[in-house]
């Protein structure tokens, strides 16, 4: 045979020989796809998009929620998908914002969706998926469990839609350049890696190239340019909520001095407090802590708010690994701040990866709807059996951070926050040090920080009772609450971090 006017064997070493035949005549054996040339990757539209996808009945679409109450992509993909006439497909976002207009479950109904795999899901769909919509059960997986299942093959993504703020023609991106900047993209880093087809959906291409590249050229095949993409400002819709509440204080207030005296609370220490009212309020008091103490964080971790960026200002935080950002202050100051790290979810959490950053965590604030005596913890599910919340990073902190403290009020309303079982089990009770609500801290001698907290909080000014006397306390105020009935229908699977299911989600009883 011949190779450009060259004769060549048909084997050598033990090798077939594959003679040359054109600078871009090969293709990728696993996508099907010659290289490209340096030409523009954008597209008109995207029907155009997802027609040269190649998206057909019963493929996996993927999304991410940086863009939170905001995000205008997911809506008009989906009609997009639905006037083309695809059907039968497994929607598999990083988590499944609260859409109206369009809404997600329309597409559940016209059968353009017929499976859900997410963090978790609340409003519209959540309903819909409780009251069994869809015929197969929802996985719900923690944000480190998500990562890990890609790598695994056990959830393979056809086509990748990513929103960013800005992106050139070449495919590079970012969520941090543009009027609608989200800030840190970490949910997207493992689409943009592994999608067989990943499209970037901006409204504001910038020329070639687009930096910082935080999803890169070599993984983006098509760009599409859309009139909207979201609305930054609700982004922090939510989840940057200040708080004056005075119970809310308090419980901030307990859980910060509980961290101060923990024994871990010394310079080069690493935390991670998320968003809400609660631990929002809590990243403040911390910082008075430091600053009383003169002590300095290493890192903090996770998803960023103003407060945490106003600590890296003040020199109380060496620097910040952000998977996302909660509000405008901490998606602007990535973009001026080079202490402020992109971490891409794999590196987050990940349990099967070789080395999580959550692993190295040694204080991490968690919220939950409901703990029971054995500090099993419920993120998902509301006191009447409703979707309400996302998994999240919740169970990945837990198991991977030193002192994993539960802060959450005593009750809600008329019902208890400290029952004796929880409804739907999401992390569980041995991966969590502490229960800290307006009443005190409550420890779990099953936590493998027992023995450094027993001594180490007795100079703590909050008062120590054991769960039982907390739920004891919040049953006295609510009353015992009745049962939640379900069918024997399972509606939704939880999955734990590492593909174990840890407990499932019923129908409700009509």
């Amino acid at each position: 045979m011949t190779s450009n006017g060259t004769v060549l064997p048909d084997q050598a070493g033990g090798r077939t020989l594959v003679p040359y035949e054109g600078p871009f005549a090969r293709t990728n054996p696993a996508t099907g796809r010659t290289g490209f040339d340096g030409g523009s990757k954008i597209r008109p539209s995207l029907r155009d998009a997802i027609l040269e996808a190649g998206l057909k009945d019963g493929m996996t679409i993927s999304f991410h929620h940086h863009f939170r109450e905001g995000d205008k992509i997911v809506g008009q993909v989906l009609t997009a998908i639905e006037e083309l006439g695809i059907r039968g497909l497994r929607f598999a976002p990083s988590a499944v914002v609260n859409l109206k207009h369009p809404s997600i479950v329309h597409f559940v109904e016209t059968g353009v969706i017929d499976r859900v795999e997410a963090s978790g899901i609340r409003g519209e769909l959540g309903d819909a998926v409780i009251a069994g919509a869809l015929k197969q059960p929802v996985t719900l997986r923690p944000h480190g469990a998500r990562p890990r299942a890609i790598r695994a093959g056990e959830l393979t993504i056809d086509v990748a839609f990513i929103g960013v703020s800005a992106a050139d023609e070449y495919g590079n991106a970012n969520g941090v350049v543009g009027d609608n900047a989200c800030g840190a993209l970490g949910y997207s880093h493992i689409d943009a890696q592994y999608g067989k087809t990943v499209i970037a959906i901006t409204d504001t291409i910038v020329p070639y190239p687009c930096t910082p590249a935080v999803i890169p050229q070599e993984q983006v095949d098509m760009v599409v340019q859309l009139a909207e993409i979201g609305d930054s400002a609700l982004i922090g819709r939510g989840a940057a909520r200040l708080t004056r509440n005075p119970r809310d204080l308090l419980i901030a207030k307990n859980t910060s001095d509980v961290i101060a005296h923990c024994g871990l609370f010394q310079d080069g220490f690493s935390f991670q407090t998320g968003a809400g009212a609660i631990p929002i309020a809590c990243t403040n008091y911390i910082g008075r802590h430091m600053a009383e103490r003169n002590i300095r964080a290493g890192f903090a971790l996770g998803g960023v708010t103003s407060g945490i960026v106003e600590l890296l200002k003040e020199g109380r935080v060496g620097y910040i690994e952000a998977v996302q950002s909660f509000d405008a202050v901490a998606a602007k100051a990535m973009l001026t701040d080079s202490r402020i790290v992109e971490c891409g979810v794999d590196r987050y959490a990940n349990p099967h990866n070789k080395g999580a950053m959550v692993n190295r965590l040694d204080i991490v604030v968690l919220a939950a709807l409901e703990v029971d005596v054995k500090f099993n913890v419920n993120i998902l599910t509301g006191s009447s059996g409703e979707m309400l919340g996302g998994l999240g990073g919740g169970p990945d902190t837990a198991a991977g951070a030193a002192v994993p403290i539960l802060a959450l009020p005593l009750f809600r309303g008329r019902t208890p926050s400290i029952v004796d079982q929880v409804f739907t089990l999401c992390t569980p009770g041995e991966t969590v040090a502490a229960v800290v609500t307006e009443m005190g801290v409550a420890l779990n001698p099953r936590h493998r920080s027992w023995n450094m907290l027993q001594e180490s909080l007795k100079s703590c000014p909050v008062k120590q009772y054991t769960i039982e006397d907390m739920k004891r306390m919040a049953e006295t105020i609510t009353g015992v609450p009745k049962p939640i009935r379900c069918t024997d229908r399972v509606v939704a699977l939880v999955e734990y971090r590492d593909g174990s299911i840890i407990d499932v989600i019923r129908q409700l009883e009509p």
